[in-house]
């Protein structure tokens, strides 16, 4: 059936487009997400859309090369706008962005409105680029869309330690001479063009999604910057690839929303399942703790009963330690300290139940946690 699918030249170009807006809005997304800006790339896609109606108005006809200008044009001035807002009024970047988007969008909404109205056949499909179209893209576009991902890497390689910098400590940047203000709008024009390349795929409500959810995913695998990237790009290609191949096998699924779902899903995994700051592993992690100061606690317990009698070897009898912990050890315990070679099981007639001793490997165990309390 892949075969089948893979045969068609709509579905090739479709796959390969998507798995290339994936990997370029993953590679500019991860700064974004360093920058804390996330919002920013949401409120630049927002103001695509009356670049899309300008675009058409000015061509007269749904000329992608119009329209993706004009799309561009808007969200640069929307970047401009929100840093204006920020630097000559007292409001946050938040806010900003708040404004800029709903401004922007609103005005996109009227514009296409009165594009639909007046414009007649021309017109029809313009809204597609509220969601995406992803059966519209041509193989011409790859071409377009490889050009600007080359473009995108090679700044991002040329530039590597001002990006690294800006994006981690923009103030020492600053102090030690880069222009910091020029390497920022370079970040934010490529998040602009990514979302240009992106609108006839995914869509202005949507692009977000996708520059924001591989980063976010990779952000919980690594602590490097460079592993970040690349695995946010290669994220990003294998949820365009999958969800573009998702949407090919099932009839009605529109391609854009399947990628951002499936880019949505490799963020759950990734928060739920990634070393060190996964879900599950915190949860592991904690248990263990928790198990550990239990433990610590029983073999205190016993140092103390065998010093209040005088002798390192004290049987401690197992309801005798309950009474000194507050409550009984959980099940399994005193097996898993004696697999660990801190205490043994002894006998103690005539007393039928069970006694435990430390090793000197508990003792010192028991001595060490009493240290670490004082």
């Amino acid at each position: 059936m892949l075969a089948d699918l893979m045969a068609s030249q709509i579905v090739r170009t479709v796959l390969v487009g998507a798995a290339m807006l994936g990997a370029i809005s993953g590679m500019l997304g991860a700064f974004a997400v360093l920058r804390r800006q996330s919002l920013l790339g949401d409120a630049l896609a927002h103001a695509a859309l009356p670049g899309v109606c300008l675009g058409f108005l000015v061509a007269g006809a749904r000329d992608l090369g119009s329209i993706l200008a004009g799309a561009f044009l808007t969200g640069a001035l929307a970047a401009l706008a929100m840093m204006l807002i920020t630097r000559t009024t007292r409001l946050k970047t938040d806010a900003a962005l708040g404004i800029v988007l709903s401004v922007f969008f609103a005005v996109g909404v009227v514009l296409l409105t009165h594009v639909q109205a007046t414009g007649g056949a021309a017109s029809a499909g313009l809204a597609s680029f509220l969601f995406g179209q992803a059966a519209a893209i041509l193989a011409s576009d790859l071409w377009i869309m490889g050009g600007i991902g080359l473009v995108a890497l090679g700044l991002v390689l040329a530039l590597w330690k001002e990006f690294k910098l800006v994006s981690f400590d923009a103030d020492f940047a600053r102090a030690q001479g880069f222009p910091v203000t020029v390497l920022e709008a370079m970040l934010t024009i490529m998040v602009a063009l990514a979302i240009v390349v992106g609108l006839q795929l995914v869509g202005v409500v949507l692009m977000v999604a996708l520059l924001i959810a591989p980063a976010a995913a990779a952000r919980q695998w690594t602590n490097r910057l460079g592993m970040m990237v690349a695995l946010s790009a290669l994220i990003g290609a294998g949820s365009g690839a999958a969800g573009a191949l998702i949407s090919a096998t099932t009839r009605g699924l529109a391609t854009g929303p399947v990628v951002v779902l499936v880019a949505t899903a490799a963020v759950l995994v990734s928060l739920a399942l990634a070393p060190g700051r996964g879900l599950v592993w915190q949860a592991l992690s904690a248990r263990r703790a928790r198990a550990r100061i239990s433990d610590g606690r029983i073999l205190a317990a016993m140092q103390e009963l065998a010093e209040a009698h005088d002798d390192p070897r004290y049987p401690a009898e197992q309801g005798m330690l309950g009474a000194a912990l507050g409550k009984a050890p959980a099940p399994g315990q005193f097996d898993a300290l004696e697999r660990r070679g801190l205490i043994r099981a002894v006998t103690h007639a005539p007393e039928p139940t069970p006694h435990w001793q430390l090793t000197e490997a508990g003792q010192r165990a028991a001595r060490s946690e009493e240290d670490d309390k004082t």
